[in-house]
């Protein structure tokens, strides 16, 4: 029943909005339109279709202004009036009221605020969709910025939850392409990622994190969190200052140099997709800034870590084998690539799949992204991806909606960026690291430190693999296979010689490095 009623609720807002309107204008079956034309005839809509979208999306709550925030950075799929309200979401949403952050950090801490800060505004600085942000001075004179929790939010991202998955069923059984979509994955990921952004601790760690990781790049600001003031609804955090990434002309004002700063930017994604595994996943401009202080002039701040990404090294690699393949224009690779992985099945024609590729991105490359209809992009490739069953891989879907937010970022600082020239050589770098001599070396002094114990018994173990057994334990049957295990014993002695070569080899070098 409450399903049923959240469902009504969200029926209400449509109608209420107008936002039938949007979602009909391009519906196939005119009786449908029709239909709905005399259900709502006399209905007067005085506000412009932006506005009631976005106003729409914050009373239907958390998820949905989130899906506004994906869609507010893909300007070239979206009228301008719809992006422009939209863009409204990122930092905008209404906030709570005051005396209900105080007592959440009161309730949070056991003790009355003013024992814990020796001041707190009240007004928020940030206003998301999951907690709000206040600035604030520890006892100390330390400036902090507050995260707070917004009351209530399990209970509401709980019941929507139920009613995706509700409706990722019936997508299953009513579309064509419902079990290649895999709505019901993607809705168990969703699940996951904003359970965990519920856990304001787990934010923490993966600030932490992302700041030990990003130290020596110089390139990006991550606050340091304050650990003995941070629980589940309320964490404390160094108190980070900058120009939000979006307000362009107030960056060029400061002299900050634009075309480097989008060049900046992809190369902190790549650096925190491919060689870390462990990326910023809820980059929309709202949460991210760029400094103009003297020390640290032109660096990205990041905050909000709620939703982080992570990659298995088999993920990086197929990646980065696909970016490369597409770099090189290797359609056939790439086609390979996709059987290989399994996101097709295995008896599909690669030179069928090579050549729908390249009629999809061959126009695109050489190309500025102002120059780029992405829009059409998308649609080529979804057609492609229909007609030959592409499957939608859940572990991927953050990554492609950072993948969003970093060309939307991209599109508004630089139109005149080349996405592929500027990521190329890192791509081709982090390969050469991966499965070149530079990176088997690397794993070689990796894996150093595992077999060290294992070199000084590597005589008595190859020794005893070419030892004949015992005689009392010969056997007729035995006798029949002498030969073969007499071969498999010298091969693994072999082996394990070559491989007490390597490794003896490696520690040498260790050792040579550290005298």
């Amino acid at each position: 029943m409450r399903h049923i009623a959240r469902l009504v609720f969200i029926w209400v807002t449509v109608f209420r909005f107008g936002l039938d309107e949007l979602a009909l204008s391009s519906f196939r079956q005119r009786w449908v339109r029709r239909f709905v034309s005399v259900l709502t005839f006399g209905r007067r809509l005085s506000a412009p279709r932006g506005e009631r979208l976005r106003l729409g999306l914050e009373t239907l709550g958390p998820i949905f202004v989130k899906f506004g925030q994906v869609l507010s950075t893909r300007r070239d799929l979206l009228p301008a009036d719809i992006a422009e309200e939209l863009a409204k979401l990122q930092d905008r949403v209404p906030p709570f009221p005051e005396d209900q952050a105080r007592a959440a950090v009161e309730r949070a801490f056991g003790r009355p605020i003013d024992a814990i800060f020796s001041s707190f505004d009240a007004a928020p600085v940030a206003s998301a969709s999951i907690a709000q942000v206040h600035f604030a001075v520890l006892k100390s004179g330390r400036e902090v910025a507050v995260k707070v929790l917004r009351p209530g939010m399990l209970a509401a991202i709980d019941d929507d939850i139920a009613l995706m998955r509700q409706l990722a069923r019936w997508v299953e059984r009513l579309f064509v392409d419902g079990k290649r979509l895999k709505p019901r994955q993607v809705v168990a990921e969703f699940d996951n990622y904003l359970h965990d952004e519920l856990d304001l601790v787990r934010e923490a760690a993966n600030a932490s994190q992302l700041r030990r990781n990003m130290q020596g790049l110089g390139l990006v600001m991550v606050p340091e969190m304050v650990w003995e003031l941070c629980t589940p609804n309320v964490i404390v955090m160094e108190r980070m200052d900058g120009v939000p990434i979006s307000h362009v002309q107030r960056l060029r004002d400061a002299g900050v140099d634009i075309p480097k700063l989008a060049r900046d930017g992809v190369t902190i994604f790549f650096t925190q997709v491919f060689r870390d595994g462990f990326f910023h996943a809820d980059m929309h401009p709202g949460n991210i800034q760029v400094s103009i202080a003297p020390g640290t002039f032109g660096r990205y701040v990041s905050l909000d870590f709620g939703i982080v990404g992570t990659l298995t090294q088999v993920d990086k690699d197929y990646l980065a084998q696909n970016f490369i393949a597409f770099f090189h224009r290797d359609y056939k690779r790439v086609a390979e690539l996709h059987v290989e992985s399994g996101w097709v099945p295995p008896m599909t024609r690669i030179d069928e799949l090579e050549g729908a590729i390249r009629a999809v991105c061959e126009p695109q490359f050489d190309r500025p992204l102002k120059d780029i209809s992405l829009g059409q992009v998308l649609l080529r490739l979804f057609q492609t991806s229909r007609r030959f069953n592409v499957e939608i891989q859940p572990q991927l879907v953050l990554l492609q909606k950072t993948l969003l937010n970093v060309e939307g970022l991209g599109r508004d600082l630089d139109p005149d960026l080349d996405l592929w020239s500027t990521a190329k050589p890192f791509l081709e770098r982090w390969m050469d690291e991966q499965v070149g001599w530079a990176g088997l070396m690397l794993q070689l002094e990796k894996e150093a430190p595992r077999y060290v114990h294992l070199l000084p018994q590597l005589p008595r173990l190859i020794h005893a693999a070419l030892l004949p057994p015992p005689a009392s334990q010969q056997h007729a049957l035995e006798a029949l296979l002498a030969e073969q295990r007499r071969t498999n014993r010298l091969l693994s002695g072999v082996i394990l010689a070559a491989i007490g070569f390597v490794v003896a080899l490696i520690v040498i070098q260790v050792v040579l490095r550290l005298r």
